[in-house]
């Protein structure tokens, strides 16, 4: 992080200095009741308009209210920002907002020794430390010697400030929050109006709140600005050169994704249907798009996962642009209505934002441990396409490439996003419309085969000889009536068959239509001409690729390839495998598309794995791959 100091300013009676940063990441972090979420959702607001390029990463705890005060129940939101292209929420804070003695045990392990810690002294009380195993208070045995520490009595100071409204102090104290972030945006130059106006429409029914909000986030800055403690502030310009010009807004993974299914709709000229139950991480999908019936967009929250996708399988069925949206344990309860949608040959997009498994699991952590339950967690040959977003803004690009793969092939279709894409955030350029694939499909409309006597009649199973795509016949449409099920379909005719032949040419055909799915070329960075190929697929982009350019600016030679489709792979990845002495596959599981690829490609792929819930940190990535470069 390179800094450059400025003229210092004067602010009410005390000089404040002014450091120009190229980058900073800041950590909020409090009991889940503390707001920090909506703190970092407003501090990432301002920064995504005062033009900063950004990456968020909210870390929630699993339970839903955890007891105040633990470890266990501590909720933190890690902010990354700067004056250029970056790629990940950051490995290791320069700031930590502790609004209790919980929050700072939890994280100070992440916070490297010269770092500031802001903590809110009010929170620590002699219960409070020995709570989480304190038996001297931190701010006073010099265990915090080597931070900045800046000790403020958050709590008070805003009880103080809200004294001239109508508030009891249980009430005055839920904005210390805004206090908070008011400090912390004075302290970065934020803007305000932003905040104000947020504040106000989200307590528009209770203005004496959004009022006390308000004059918190005010005391915060104004603190800043006027105490001793906080002698230097800091400014980090726009990145204005790290973004193609167009308009710009933060969004997050799952609303990306959603926007992209509301698009995807609109561009194939289908009615949008939601069949879903609620899970974390997925559940916001539901939330949103249940927000969008001027779009022609119906959502359905089911009594559970089976009867989401069998929902959304019927909606396809009669004509629908249908999706259902699940995390890992909802998958395994899904898989017999996919292996339906696999017969059936019916074009169904199902969501899978992984979570840490197995079982139950991890609810509010990332992983990427459902790859093989996609590709194969089936009984019975039952090939689906899978797809996969490398960052939280690609999820939109991602679900308008799944939506095309499933119309285009009649087929269900995975798309793999995780945690960690869901819930973060970085900037978006909004695409305009011409700039989105034409995905209209046409339904049948009469006969399509005629018979040796010269009747002409509907065959469902008849296929389309470029794609193997069969014909879809919305219900209804006359001369076009057929049978549905599971059972296995003749050839053509879709009528039931136990003939051993028969069975055997339409498994083959349903796994030949998967393989000759038209998927891009994968694209290799490759400028100096490496021996070693970094492969990743996934929320593994944004670390990895930090961790190439580590590696290249200290003058190490490494190739980055990233996989979106992993059914069917790129048709040349084989050949770009064989290109590379070394092949390196960085995830979030035990090596699951590394055994993917040696099994397929007979490549000696060499796994390098995490599966403690959070992403890769980019220097713990830029060690293993630099080992690997030297032929460790």
């Amino acid at each position: 992080m390179s800094v450059e100091t400025i003229a210092p300013a004067v602010a009410g009676a005390v000089d404040k200095e002014v450091r120009r940063l190229d980058r900073v990441i800041i950590r909020f972090a409090g009991d889940s009741g503390d707001g920090m979420q909506l703190t970092g959702d407003r501090f990432t607001s301002e920064t995504a308009s005062f033009g900063n390029d950004l990456s968020t990463l909210p870390n929630f705890p699993a339970e839903i209210r955890a007891p105040a005060g633990t470890l266990p129940g501590v909720s933190s939101f890690q902010l990354h920002f700067a004056d250029h292209d970056i790629l990940t929420p950051g490995d290791a804070p320069n700031v930590l907002v502790a609004m209790n003695p919980a929050a700072l045990k939890a994280n100070i392990g992440d916070m490297p020794r010269g770092t500031e810690i802001i903590v809110n002294t009010d929170e620590f009380t002699k219960r409070a430390m020995q709570k989480v195993g304190y038996d001297t208070s931190p701010l006073e045995d010099g265990s915090l010697d080597g931070y900045h520490l800046h000790p403020v009595p958050l709590t008070t100071l805003t009880v103080e400030a809200l004294k001239e409204f109508d508030l009891t102090r249980k009430e005055a104290e839920r904005s210390k929050n805004m206090f908070a972030l008011g400090l912390l945006s004075w302290m970065y130059h934020r803007p305000t109006e932003g905040t104000e106006k947020f504040l106000k429409s989200k307590f528009a029914k209770k203005p004496d709140i959004a009022a006390a909000n308000i004059a918190a986030y005010w005391a915060g800055w104004n603190f800043g600005e006027t105490t001793e403690d906080f002698a230097v502030s800091y400014e980090v310009a726009p990145a204005a050169k790290a973004f193609p010009p167009g308009t710009y807004r933060n969004i997050s993974g799952n609303l990306a994704l959603s926007y992209g299914l509301v698009a995807a709709s609109r561009q194939a000229d289908l009615p949008l249907f939601l069949g879903s139950y609620p899970i974390t991480p997925a559940s916001d999908i539901l939330h949103e798009l249940s927000r969008h019936k001027n779009f022609g967009v119906r959502t359905f929250q089911a009594e559970d996962e089976i009867a989401g996708i069998g929902a959304a399988l019927g909606a396809a069925f009669g004509g629908s642009l249908a999706v259902t949206t699940t995390s890992g344990p909802g998958v395994a309860l899904k898989s017999e209505t996919i292996g339906l949608a696999v017969s059936l040959e019916l074009p169904l997009l199902v969501v899978d934002i992984q979570r840490g498994g197995p079982s139950t699991g991890l609810p509010t952590k990332t992983e990427q441990a459902d790859l093989l339950q996609a590709m194969y967690g089936r009984n019975g040959e039952a090939p689906v396409p899978v797809v996969a977003p490398r960052t939280p803004a690609d999820c939109f690009d991602a679900a308008l490439e799944a939506v095309r793969i499933a119309l285009t092939y009649r087929t269900p279709v995975f798309l793999l996003s995780d945690g960690y894409l869901a819930n973060g955030s970085e900037p978006w350029r909004i695409p305009e419309t011409s700039e989105l694939p034409d995905l209209t499909v046409q339904f049948a409309q009469g006969p399509n085969h005629t018979l040796d006597d010269g009747t002409e009649v509907f065959w469902p199973y008849k296929r389309d000889p470029h794609t193997l795509a069969r014909p879809w016949a919305v219900p209804g449409t006359p001369g076009l009536e057929h049978r549905v099920g599971g059972i296995e379909k003749q050839d053509g005719t879709g009528n039931i068959s136990y003939d051993p032949a028969n069975h055997d040419f339409m498994v083959r055909t349903r796994q030949a239509k998967v393989d000759g799915i038209d998927v891009p070329d994968l694209q290799v960075d490759d400028p100096d001409g490496a021996r070693t190929l970094v492969l990743g697929w996934g929320s593994t982009y944004g670390p990895i690729t930090a961790a190439v350019r580590r590696i290249r600016k200290e003058g190490g030679q490494i190739a980055q390839a990233h996989l979106r489709h992993l059914n069917p792979f790129p048709h040349n990845l084989g050949e770009v495998l064989t290109r590379y002495e070394r092949v390196i596959v960085p995830e979030m599981n035990l090596g699951q598309l590394a055994t993917l690829i040696r099994a397929k490609y007979l490549i000696a792929a060499r796994s390098y794995n995490q599966v403690n819930g959070m992403p890769f940190k980019a220097e713990q990535l830029a060690t293993a791959l630099k080992e690997a470069i030297d032929g460790h």
